[in-house]
């Protein structure tokens, strides 16, 4: 008892203790005084509400309106996620589910979007959480959600508002799926363990996944522009770890990596993959992101990076350059193979080739040139041929794959679909490479531990191309005048 209010002291033994005087908060934190929670939700001022609306508002009530169209009859369920925890009590920065943002636009966790028939088309409703804020007491107890401790999210009004669409309380999901009459009810599994037990699976819940994937092939103008500022941001990104390779020499690769990831969090949201910051041999695996290793001059150093913009559209990029600001005579031949390569898949993308069609012309510039070198032994013909293939040994992967608010963007789409012609609206990477491990006995000494990689993110239009990355420099002499104007008369730093 305590000795001057008469207030029991807290049993701070028990699990749970429950009193008219305490509140039991969560493990390792003491009990809160009552009083405090009544002090903590009085008197505070409420903001005028905005009148703001998203800037795909427009285009995603179109997408949404498609999808519907696609599955007339059925309820579409899309969750968005929830936070995902990386260690204990703190969890990894929240990303919507990518399929989910593209018909909604709305960034917040545990949201779910429903499309059910309606009377005059498809309707949209977003289910949202209400608000952590100052009416309840979890505003200032509860970490993961509370207001002061993540900031404000926009609740079930002012998402209604922002987004221009229907939206309703989180709590009211299962009573007003249980009062949907449609034929049958499709999901997005896998993002929301509470959706996925609500709802019963069915065979025909992939197709809505596919469909979606498939309807994101084409690129609206809204996309293409958010693109194009992804890449315009990278570029910048590019520009500031030149102008610190004099820095990373002598420390690493992760100079180079927090360099770059220092733009994509100032101009965007983040990077749109783990940047690949790989200098001299570790080029020459295919995706290095552990990014450990030394920066010396004299190596090659293969950056490849995106930023991925507010609106998660990311970029896709990879330039090669000197460390030192010079080509050497062995790294200027293969890099100029490589260029030819890609300037051959650019020359390939156009509406009604196939989407290989950039993968095969790339692939043959690459096997003749092996050939040239003394590298490849058969002929170029032969070493192609399906059921040979012998210069993959240099080069493993593809030349493109789509991109846009995943990197590797539209990956639920049929084969069929996929790997179709190209349609004006689609935007995919040309990015050839060749890679001689340190090891290869094929390889002359001169070309061991030389790896290069250039790509490109090229929008197809109606008559051709667009390469959306055409202000980074690509031919050798460029590049080095590039690095060499950016070094010049300036003290290395991030350019910001």
């Amino acid at each position: 008892m305590s000795e001057n209010t008469g207030v029991p002291e807290p049993d701070v033994s028990a699990e749970h203790p429950i009193s008219e005087h305490w509140v039991w908060v969560g493990p390792h934190r003491p009990p809160c005084p009552r009083v405090l929670f009544e002090h903590m939700t009085n008197n505070w001022d409420v903001a005028a509400p905005s009148s703001e609306v998203h800037p795909a508002a427009t285009f995603s009530a179109a997408r949404r309106t498609k999808i519907g169209q696609r599955f007339e009859g059925h309820v579409l369920v899309i969750p968005t996620g929830n936070p995902k925890v990386r260690a204990n009590d703190t969890d990894y920065r929240f990303r919507a589910g990518t399929d989910f943002f593209y018909l909604t636009g709305c960034g917040e966790p545990d949201a779910v979007l429903v499309i059910a028939p309606g009377a005059t088309g498809p309707r949209s409703t977003l289910y949202v959480p209400h608000r952590r804020d100052h009416h309840t007491h979890e505003f200032f107890t509860d970490a993961r959600y509370g207001e002061l401790w993540v900031g404000v999210r926009r609740g079930v009004e002012e998402s209604a508002t922002y987004f221009e669409i229907e939206t309703a309380p989180l709590e009211y999901l299962e009573k007003d799926l249980a009062s949907l009459d449609a034929t049958k009810v499709l999901t997005l599994r896998g993002f929301d363990d509470d959706v996925d037990a609500l709802l019963d699976g069915n065979d025909e819940d992939e197709q809505l996944a596919i469909a979606l994937s498939e309807q994101r092939l084409v690129k609206d103008d809204f996309e293409i522009a958010q693109l194009q500022l992804a890449v315009n941001y990278t570029v910048k990104g590019f520009e500031d770890v030149v102008r610190a390779l004099p820095l990373a020499q002598g420390r690493g690769e992760r100079v180079i990596e927090g360099v770059f990831n220092l733009r994509a969090r100032v101009e965007g949201n983040d990077v749109g993959y783990d940047t690949i910051a790989a200098s001299g041999s570790h080029a020459t695996t295919l995706h290095w992101t552990r990014n450990d290793g030394e920066v010396h001059a004299g190596d090659l150093l293969l950056l490849d990076a995106g930023v991925e913009c507010h609106n998660l559209y990311t970029a896709d990029v990879t330039r090669t350059m000197p460390v030192s600001g010079k080509f050497s005579p062995a790294q200027r031949r293969i890099y100029e193979l490589v260029l030819r390569a890609q300037k051959a898949g650019i020359a390939a993308v156009r509406p009604g080739v196939p989407f290989m069609a950039p993968n095969d012309a790339a692939m043959r510039v690459l096997a003749e040139g092996l050939h040239e070198l003394g590298i490849l032994e058969e002929d170029p013909e032969t070493a192609l041929r399906k059921d040979r293939q012998l210069h993959r040994r240099y080069t493993l992967h593809g030349v493109s794959h789509m991109l846009g608010l995943d990197v590797h963007d539209c990956a639920n789409a049929r084969n069929e679909e996929y790997l179709g012609d190209l349609h004006e609206g689609y935007v995919l990477t040309v990015e050839p490479g060749l890679y001689f491990q340190p090891n290869d006995l094929t390889v002359p000494q001169e070309y061991r531990g030389i790896g290069v990689r250039i790509e490109d993110d090229v929008l197809v239009t109606s008559d051709g191309a667009r390469n959306l990355s055409e202000a980074l420099p690509r031919e050798p002499h460029a590049i080095e005048d590039w690095m060499t104007e950016l070094w010049s008369g300036a003290t290395p730093h991030l350019g910001l």
